[in-house]
């Protein structure tokens, strides 16, 4: 019996502990949006990636540029395709 006068102001405190800790964290927001946080991973944020008409080029520019690129590279067999002048 005199468990009970411990246990049960213990208990009480405690509940109302947790009541109020639940009040505040309504009031806070932290449940208003439940699903958004896992599906926000879903997606990408690779807007900075995706390039904008400023720094995009005319496909004839992006052609000659690649055959620039690929004029500096060295064959791919490793042997010299170009005959000595």
């Amino acid at each position: 019996m005199d468990a009970i006068y411990i246990l049960l102001p213990a208990a009480l405190l405690l509940g109302l502990i947790g009541l109020a800790l639940m009040i505040w964290s309504v009031k806070s927001g932290q449940f208003d949006d439940m699903e958004g946080p896992s599906y926000r991973i879903l997606f990408d944020d690779d807007k900075d990636m995706i390039p904008t008409h400023q720094n995009q080029k005319a496909p004839k520019e992006q052609e000659e540029e690649e055959e620039e690129n690929q004029e500096d590279l060295p064959p791919e067999d490793g042997l010299d395709t170009k005959q000595p002048s």
